[in-house]
C-alpha cells in the first residue's frame, strides 16, 4: 500500500510540474527526500516519461497529424526537388531543435544523475532561473507568432532545453523563456514549448525501456504512476495554455522563490 502511495504522489508530481515551469525533477527530488522514499527504479521512470508522452502526443495531436502529412505529402510530390509546406517547415525545425538536448542527455544524463541532484542545488536553480523567467517575462515583446519562428529561434529554445536537464531548472520554463526572448508571446511560447519537448519524453523513455528489457523491473507501480501522471499532466497543459493568454509568469516565479527559500531554511535547520 505505501509502495501505491509513492507512485500515486510522484505521478502528480511529475503530471503537474513537468508542464507548469517549475521544475519537475527539482520537485521529484524534494518530495523522495521529504519523505526519505527510495528510487521506485527504471520502470517506474519508464512510466513517468511514457505519462507525459502521451499527454503531449493527445493534447497536441492535431499538430503532429499537420505535420507528419504535409512533410509526407511534400516527399511524394513529383517533380524536382520538392517545395516545404510551412507544417513541414515547422517539423524540420522541431527536430532540428531537438538536437541539443538529445547530445547533452546522452553525454551527460548519468553525470548529472550522481552529482547534481542534492536539495540545496535544486533549490538554488529553482531561485536564479525564477529571476531570469521574470526578468524576461516583465522585459520582452510579443511581436512573433509560431509562424516565424526561424532556425536561430529553435537553437536557442533547443539550448533552453538541454540547460534543463539539471534539476530545478525546469524544461517548460527554459524553454518557455527562451520562446519569450526571441519576442513570441506567451501563448506560443508555451505551446511551441510542449511541441519542441515531444522528441525528448519519447528519446528518453525508449532509452530507458531499452535498458529496462535488459535489466527487468516492476510494471505495476510504473502503470499506476504513469496512468497518474498523464490525467494530472492533461490537467496541467490545458490549465496552463488558458491561463498564460491572460496573464504573466509571476505567479510561478514567486512559487519558485518562495520553495526555494523554504528548502534552504530547511537545510539551515538540520
Amino acid at each position: 500500500m505505501n509502495d501505491v502511495l509513492q507512485a500515486i504522489t510522484l505521478g502528480v508530481t511529475q503530471g503537474l510540474t513537468e508542464f507548469l515551469p517549475v521544475s519537475s525533477s527539482g520537485h521529484l527530488i524534494l518530495v523522495s527526500s521529504l519523505f526519505g522514499w527510495e528510487d521506485q527504479g527504471l520502470a517506474f521512470d519508464v512510466g513517468l516519461h511514457a505519462g507525459t508522452l502521451v499527454v503531449l502526443l493527445a493534447y497536441f495531436w492535431r499538430d503532429w497529424r499537420l505535420m507528419v502529412s504535409s512533410a509526407i505529402g511534400d516527399l511524394r510530390r513529383e517533380g524536382g526537388r520538392p517545395a516545404l509546406s510551412p507544417p513541414t517547415e515547422t517539423l524540420l525545425l522541431i527536430a532540428i531543435g531537438s538536437i541539443p538536448v538529445a547530445v547533452a542527455g546522452l553525454l551527460l544524463d548519468d553525470w548529472i544523475a550522481a552529482n547534481l541532484r542534492e536539495p540545496w542545488l535544486v533549490a538554488t536553480m529553482l531561485s536564479l532561473v525564477g529571476v531570469v523567467m521574470l526578468v524576461v517575462d516583465r522585459w520582452s515583446r510579443d511581436r512573433r507568432t509560431l509562424g516565424d519562428v526561424r532556425l536561430v529561434d529553435v537553437l536557442i529554445i533547443g539550448l533552453a532545453q538541454a540547460a534543463a536537464l539539471v534539476p530545478g531548472v525546469s524544461r517548460s520554463g527554459a524553454t518557455m523563456t527562451a520562446g519569450l526572448a526571441r519576442g513570441l508571446d506567451r501563448s506560443d511560447a508555451a505551446r511551441f514549448a510542449f511541441i519542441l519537448g515531444t522528441p525528448a519524453f519519447a528519446g528518453a523513455a525508449l532509452l530507458e525501456l531499452s535498458d529496462l528489457l535488459t535489466t527487468g523491473g516492476e510494471w505495476e507501480l510504473a502503470l499506476v504512476g504513469a496512468t497518474v501522471a498523464g490525467l494530472v499532466g492533461l490537467a496541467a497543459v490545458h490549465f496552463l495554455l488558458r491561463f498564460l493568454r491572460q496573464r504573466t509568469l509571476a505567479a510561478f516565479v514567486a512559487y519558485r522563490v518562495g520553495l526555494a527559500c523554504v528548502v534552504f531554511a530547511a537545510i539551515a535547520v538540520r
